[in-house]
């Protein structure tokens, strides 16, 4: 039996998944900036840890033949930020922990604008003007219900 967030998940699109691990960085940043506060060096490497591997995972999966500058500027922002939390973990300061989160919510609330475009763009192509008649695919035109007399040359 998985749990909610394994169910929640379930058919989310790449762009949403893609939301998700920044909401897990964001997650991961907030444990270690109270695990600094607390004095709990252990507490936030093991989440130190956890935000970077979201990152190298993420990272890992850019296709820069595909992608071009915005891959480029991607790349670059997960270097960016992978260094702002290793600095903001060896002087276990929570200001610098406060930054980087800044700074992932911003690129993560970006991400969460391009979900929600591209929900609104699959819902309106499949809106009843562009249904195919039963018995037809989506790509075959219907014929029939095409007036000859209101072409024009």
């Amino acid at each position: 039996m998985g749990s909610y967030k394994d169910h929640a998940l379930e058919g989310a699109s790449a762009v949403d998944l893609v939301v998700a691990l920044y909401d897990g960085i964001i997650r991961f940043l907030h444990s270690a900036s109270d695990a600094v506060d607390r004095g709990d060096q252990d507490s936030r490497r093991i989440a130190v840890k956890r935000a970077l591997d979201i990152i190298i995972h993420l990272q890992a999966r850019l296709r820069m033949d595909i992608g071009g500058r915005p891959a480029q500027a991607l790349s670059e922002f997960y270097a960016s930020i992978f260094a702002q939390i290793m600095q903001a973990s060896q002087s276990a300061s929570r200001q610098k922990f406060e930054h980087a989160i800044d700074c992932v919510r911003d690129v993560r609330d970006a991400w969460k604008q391009v979900a929600q475009d591209v929900n609104l763009e699959e819902q309106s192509s499949f809106s009843p003007a562009h249904r195919a008649q039963p018995g037809r695919t989506a790509s075959e035109p219907d014929f029939e219900s095409v007036d000859p007399t209101s072409w024009t040359a």
